[in-house]
């Protein structure tokens, strides 16, 4: 989503040649100033004794991402630090995120000159006089920055390019702001209930135990291995640490790790493996069961197993998680940050999807990829085994009950079945196919026999009378109308309240005449996505945000990139990989999306290039509204409040041209605010009542129409809900008011001729 401005953070402290992310330790408080100093004030001899004193960084709050250690409200701050560098940098930078304008000096030495702003942290490479001003053992650091119209931050980090920090938290980061608004649904949330449903509905076994309830938890000092002997209370799984519904609301520091206990009952018995599931944890985390090691997992947004055999006995069965998750530094988080703020959230972390335990047999189904083809009427199953090779697959099609083909071969090849006269899937007609999978031994036994479903359905491009390329879905144009949708709840942060909380919003959207959702920088729980799948809701998914990310230039010429290590992109991969692979057999997804913005944007070719190779059954929109690259099958463009696009034919011209962000009218509904006394806002300004926003979103539709007969082929509103600080939405934060009902949405998108 677009940035409204974000602040200056400059974090300055010596890590060249020391441990990557580690604050030195017994690093003196900065010495600030409010009133302009005397010329030498950035010198090193310079006697800033007159200064007062406090811990960075210094802002309002109001930045995103900013890490407040002392207050700064003023125009202009102007700040000096000795640090100790204990050996040269091999590549030495600046770690900056900053706005509006400000300067950088080592050692007397003017180093960086930064105008203008950025939404994130950006490596600013130090060479040449630059790089020659620092030296092993004291430097002064010392910066100014100049901030007239809110949301001031700054604090500065000496870095070597090859190890970037993990940031530290200062205090005033460790608390959590505490809302009371809250959904209808949280009322009728217990242990006994919450999230009781199936979680993973394209691969259904009848055998599983829920495992979510109440469990206990205790924080401790990340360097504590050891499972805790005592514990400080309880939490309600699925919702995380932060969360009302959690029952903590409590943060967690980068410097603390997050223990889970509970116990579960089990009957081992030869030739059944007994695994333990969960949906996501954010965002490191490792399991055990009955004090033994049995997996790990990185990555807090999909989801994985643990085989608990090796560690299990019969009866009662203790088992433990064990949590470290830093929000943000190099890892994917999305909209998550430790100092929430306008378009950014509060943090969320440890277990917050579904915790389950299945049992199974040795010899399994352990995966299946599903395709199908709308030309030939073809649905093909390419299965993964767990356990002992060979055996076969036997598949069995049903339509409402009705027999639609069957087919079988080797595990080692695709099944495929041919439906005769097959219901394609759209959104106007979501026909699913039900779905019996075995797998059957050389004997003739069966093994495993798993439940699915698909949707036939064929993902394409081509160009209409005018020369334009448009989407297609099963051979014909369909415009895709959306809302950005960002997927939280005032109540379970990332967690909807329940199942049926997040089936109310997709269904509100259908409702309102939309046909596409864009799942922003969130994976969802993938119950999330059988619900569009039967409600009939293309989804565009984007990959989870984070990381280090280039200056923002949008659709101009000779786009920057970030710089990530080898080790960084290929977490990165295996994480977008992750996400598609638990995703990728559901009819409703029709386009990925590995960057939003500028965020975390780097290697864009190469990234593209994977997956597209990865599924070639759907579009790539490989930067939404980011810096453009000739890669994928899209090129974005984000505009606010009303849509507008760069037309370019020689540069765009085989690509699909859409406006990936647009509106983002906000409109405040008293007693239904995250915080009534915050900086509540909206794109363009807030109207001065319902008419007026009404008004607005009229005329954004009516200018999406016209672009649309220019070449535009989708359009997506921001955003489906208020959140937090953003009021834009077109449901309250709490879902319990839309600011325009679904059927006057309706009439008002009549101008894009969807129906």
């Amino acid at each position: 989503m677009t940035s409204i401005r974000a602040a200056l953070v400059i974090l300055l402290s010596g890590v060249c040649g020391a441990v990557a992310g580690a604050e030195p330790a017994g690093d003196p408080p900065w010495r600030y100033t409010f009133e302009k100093p005397g010329p030498s004030w950035a010198e090193e001899g310079f006697d800033d004794s007159g200064w007062r004193q406090g811990p960075g960084g210094f802002g309002d709050g109001k930045a995103p991402q900013s890490r407040i250690g002392t207050e700064w409200t003023t125009d202009d701050i102007w700040i000096r630090r000795t640090i100790e560098l204990p050996a040269p940098c091999a590549e030495p930078a600046l770690y900056v995120h900053h706005d509006d304008d400000a300067e950088v000096f080592i050692n007397g030495r003017l180093v960086a000159s930064l105008p203008g702003s950025l939404s994130a942290y950006r490596v600013v490479p130090l060479d040449g006089s630059a790089r020659d001003a620092i030296r092993p053992g004291k430097n002064t650091i010392a910066a100014h920055c100049r901030e007239k119209r809110g949301g001031q931050f700054i604090d500065v980090h000496v870095i070597d390019t090859t190890r970037i920090p993990v940031l530290p938290q200062p205090e005033a980061t460790k608390r959590l702001f505490m809302s009371d608004l809250v959904t209808r649904w949280a009322a009728t949330v217990t242990p006994a209930n919450a999230w009781p449903d199936y979680p993973r509905p394209q691969f259904v076994r009848d055998a599983w135990t829920n495992l979510n309830g109440s469990w206990d938890y205790r924080i401790t000092p990340r360097r504590q291995e050891a499972i805790p002997e005592t514990w400080e209370g309880t939490i309600l799984v699925p919702f995380c640490l932060e969360s009302r519904l959690g029952g903590v609301r409590r943060p967690l520091s980068d410097a603390d790790a997050l223990w889970y206990r509970r116990t579960f009952t089990a009957t081992p018995a030869a030739g059944r493996r007994t695994l333990l599931n969960f949906e996501a944890v954010d965002y490191r985390c490792r399991v055990f069961v009955n004090g033994t090691p049995v997996g790990e997992h990185t990555g807090g947004n999909t989801p994985f197993s643990v085989d608990a055999t090796p560690a299990l006995r019969a009866g009662v069965n203790e088992l433990v998680v064990r949590i470290e998750d830093d929000t943000e530094g190099m890892q994917l988080r999305g909209k998550q940050s430790v100092s929430p703020v306008g378009i950014y959230y509060t943090r969320v972390s440890g277990i917050w999807q579904t915790v389950w335990l299945e049992t199974v047999p040795e010899n399994r189904l352990a995966s299946v990829a599903i395709t199908t083809d709308a030309a030939r009427g073809t649905i093909t199953v390419r299965p993964t085994v767990a356990g002992a090779a060979g055996g076969r697959l036997r598949v069995r099609a049903t339509l409402a009950g009705a027999a639609a083909g069957a087919a079988d071969g080797p595990v080692s090849e695709p099944v495929t079945i041919t439906v005769a006269e097959p219901r394609l899937w759209s959104p106007a007609h979501p026909h699913l196919y039900d779905l019996v999978l075995e797998l059957v031994g050389d004997d003739g036994t069966v093994l495993d026999r798993v439940a699915s479903y698909a949707g036939i359905r064929t993902v394409g491009k081509e160009r209409d009378e005018a020369g334009h390329l448009r989407f297609t879905l099963n051979g014909k144009p369909i415009f895709h109308w959306g809302t950005l949708d960002q997927g939280w709840w005032p109540d379970g942060l990332l967690t909807p309240p329940s199942d049926a909380a997040m089936r109310s919003d997709i269904e509100y959207l259908k409702a309102a005449g939309f046909n596409m959702i864009r799942k922003h920088v969130k994976v969802e729980p993938r119950r999330y996505y059988a619900h569009c799948d039967r409600i009939g809701m293309l989804v565009w998914q984007d990959q989870v945000s984070g990381g280090l990310q280039p200056a923002w230039k949008l659709l101009a010429a000779d786009p920057p990139e970030a710089r990530w290590s080898d080790e960084d992109h290929a977490q990165f991969i295996r994480e977008l990989d992750a996400m598609v692979t638990s995703l990728e057999n559901h009819p409703s997804i029709v386009v990925w999306t590995p960057f939003n913005e500028a965020w975390g944007q780097h290697r864009t070719v190469a990234v593209g290039r994977w997956l597209a190779h990865r599924d070639p059954t759907r579009a790539v929109n490989v930067a939404s509204g980011g810096n453009f690259f000739p890669a994928g099958d899209v090129v974005d463009f984000h505009a606010y409040p009303h849509p507008s696009f760069p037309f370019d034919p020689a540069r765009y011209r085989d690509f699909i041209h859409v406006v990936g962000e647009f509106g983002g009218h906000g409109l405040p509904v008293a007693g239904h605010l995250w915080d009534g006394g915050a900086g509540n806002w909206g794109y363009g300004g807030l109207p001065k009542d319902p008419a007026e926003y009404a008004a607005r979103y009229k005329e954004s539709i009516e200018k999406l129409a016209a672009l649309k007969d220019k070449g535009i082929a989708a359009g997506v509103y921001t955003q489906t809900s208020d959140v937090e600080a953003e009021i834009n939405g077109l449901l309250t934060y709490d879902r319990a008011q839309a600011k325009i009902p679904a059927a006057e949405l309706r009439e008002l998108h009549r101008p894009l001729g969807l129906e």
